[in-house]
């Protein structure tokens, strides 16, 4: 199959490593960006970087499309090209935590017997299987790699958070470390392929991590800002302490551990009293509370003593106690500080103690200085230019717009690259350039974009019984066959309800059985409907006429009391500007565009796109956020859109 759009991807990319410009490129869904990026990243030459947002993606590039390019590469280049898969830390099993005695066993769970029934018995069966596992099986120590696979409360004993990890230099276990040998395989490979979140964490310890490389693909790039968010945030609570007071025994004087664990005790008092929600400055008791919490951890800091070397007994407990203390004294500094640059705020979820929050307030800055300094950068995504315009992406991962050159209404600003004085210590802005591949897909003939205009309002409190009565007349015309993707688990079980009780269709709710089973069903039953929330919205691939409509009950936008949206929001307001329109539309943007995205997944499908929300047709942003999606035929006439949806049911059926 000829595909344009790869072509041109693959020539962009080819120029940019040659000219160090870097390249944001939207490539709609089927235009094979992966190989458009993989073979000139190898005709380089040079070690590459390969970063992706989800485990699907990782595993297709390293499961098939790599050992398939390296292998026709081979006569080519004269050898056959490396590659190697670098995860973080806590995806591998830790050799000093499968030592017996080694987890974190206060209460002296891993002396029973293995037999004993119930939870815990069942997680010191599964511990036991993973030390063994790891002594006679493994090469890799890769949670990937061990199958069956345990629970993730057992992984948590026998894995190492890189927050706790003492490094191999001090651990007795470092020349063994499967982590570290994961690292120094990469370190050796042409193309390496990680994550956001390890990246971030790169970017985040100044960027020792990952190896050195000349070019970075950052694929599925439009999640890049929030994962790097998620690494730069901390989180404090009651038990967080306590396991730091915890892994101090035997190293310091009681009294000193105490102290700890009663600092603990009194933030989980002010904490339980605490409201919900973003803390502008933090409450006078609140703020003593961790002023307590800092001094005891200092305390017992100053007593633990400098770094212990591996050869001494109980080496890698007190390391990781020194270890846990001193990320604890950074969150709580960086929460007494109250910085403008921080949003703080308390979290209380179900079955989860409350906890206290702070992350940055933007992580474009962060970005901007360390993202593009020394390499050549590629971002390429699917959802990339909002609204047409590729300025809002670029200015979140900290490029200025004024150095880019973009693809709008055929004007394309070329920019030269500025001139710093020889004495000025600043980095030169980025240039960069962006373009548009488009898709294989002929969208305007394949897929039809429907919004149901006269529907009133979505309120908070689920599924109206207009948008229900919607929904059952759209899924019955298409004869099942529907994807449905909503904003909460009751919109959907409402759905779902409304459905079981007004058609013989079969449906399926998230939550019924794991994902992976719905999804395989959905695919091999025909006239199924399949309903759900966050996880459906993205990484569902189900080509053919298994699903033929997709619904979306309602715009996705963020909750207006989400922290860090309520924070940005205002920190936009405060400057001018409309924070609603810089904020939430964007995020709603890409988040309906990855969801719309469900629908076309090969060249032969064909199908409706229905929108139970009429603010995407009457609201003065729903234009913006149509230009997002890709360009269906579109549509506000339930009659056009229900007789399509017969004919192609029908054509299904044949």
């Amino acid at each position: 199959m000829d595909r344009p759009g790869q072509r041109m991807m693959a020539r962009a990319v080819t120029e940019a490593v040659h000219t160090g410009e870097h390249l944001l490129v939207q490539a709609g869904t089927g235009t094979g960006k992966s190989l458009a990026y993989l073979v000139p990243a190898l005709a380089t030459g040079k070690r590459v970087v390969v970063t992706t947002a989800t485990l699907a993606l990782q595993a297709q590039l390293v499961n098939h499309d790599l050992p398939r390019l390296v292998e026709a590469a081979a006569p080519v280049l004269g050898r056959t090209p490396t590659f190697a898969l670098l995860k973080g830390r806590h995806h591998y099993a830790c050799r000093a935590r499968l030592e017996p005695g080694a987890a974190d066993d206060d209460d002296g769970l891993f002396e029973t017997d293995t037999q004993w029934l119930g939870a815990a018995g069942k997680l010191v069966q599964q511990v036991t299987r993973v030390r063994e596992w790891a002594a006679e099986e493994t090469d890799t120590g890769d949670r990937a790699d061990l199958d069956p696979g345990v629970d993730d409360s057992a992984w948590r004993q026998v894995s190492m958070p890189a927050r706790e990890c003492v490094g191999a230099a001090r651990c007795p276990f470092g020349e063994e470390c499967f982590a570290e040998a994961a690292r120094a395989k990469a370190r050796q490979a042409d193309i390496v392929v990680t994550n956001h979140s390890l990246l971030a964490v790169d970017l985040l310890s100044g960027r020792h991590i990952v190896p050195e490389h000349a070019l970075l693909v950052i694929d599925e790039a439009h999640e890049l800002t929030d994962r790097v968010t998620s690494a730069a945030q901390a989180e404090l609570n009651a038990e967080v302490i306590s396991r730091a007071a915890r892994r101090l025994r035997s190293f310091v004087p009681d009294k000193l551990r105490d102290d700890v664990e009663g600092s603990a005790d009194l933030l989980e008092r002010m904490l339980d009293g605490a409201r919900p929600g973003r803390l502008e400055r933090l409450p006078e008791p609140l703020y003593d509370a961790l002023f307590l919490v800092d001094s005891a951890a200092r305390a017992a800091l100053d007593a633990l003593g400098g770094e212990v070397g591996p050869e001494e007994a109980d080496a890698v407990k007190r390391n990781q106690a020194k270890q846990g203390l001193t990320g604890l004294v950074d969150t709580v500094e960086r929460l007494l500080e109250q910085s403008d640059r921080d949003v703080a705020w308390v979290a209380q979820e179900d079955r989860r103690p409350p906890a206290l929050n702070v992350a940055p307030l933007s992580v474009s800055a962060a970005l901007g200085s360390g993202l593009f300094r020394d390499r050549v950068v590629v971002a390429a995504s699917a959802t990339l230019a909002l609204g047409g315009r590729f300025d809002t992406v670029a200015r979140s991962l900290g490029l200025e717009v004024d150095y880019g050159r973009t693809p709008e209404t055929g004007d394309v600003r070329r920019v030269e690259p500025p001139v710093i004085d020889d004495d000025d210590d600043k980095e030169p802005p980025a240039v960069w350039r962006a373009l548009d591949v488009g898709s294989p897909f002929d969208y305007p003939k394949q897929g039809i974009l429907y919004v149901a205009s006269r529907l009133p309002k979505p309120g908070m409190s689920g599924l109206s019984e207009a948008a229900q009565r919607e929904l059952v007349e759209l899924v019955t015309a298409a004869g099942g066959r529907t994807l449905g993707l909503f904003s909460s688990r009751k919109a959907a079980s409402t759905a779902a309800e409304a459905l079981r009780a007004q058609t013989d269709l079969p449906v399926l709710l998230q939550g019924d059985d794991s994902i992976h089973l719905l999804v395989r069903r959905f695919k091999e039953e025909p006239q199924t409907c399949l309903l759900g929330v966050a996880s459906l919205w993205q990484g569902v691939d189900v080509p053919g006429d298994a699903c033929q409509l997709v619904v979306i009950d309602r715009l996705p936008f963020p909750r207006p009391d989400e922290p860090l949206t309520a924070a940005r929001s205002k920190a936009v307001d405060d400057a001018g500007g409309s924070g609603f329109m810089a904020v939430s539309v964007p995020a709603a943007a890409i988040r309906l565009s990855q969801g719309a995205g469900r629908l076309i997944r090969a060249a032969g499908d064909r199908g409706v796109v229905a929108v139970l929300d009429a603010r995407l047709h009457n609201a003065r942003y729903g234009e913006f956020i149509r230009r997002t999606l890709p360009p269906f035929w579109y549509t506000t006439s339930p009659d056009v859109v229900r007789g399509a949806l017969k004919r192609l049911g029908g054509t299904a059926e044949t």
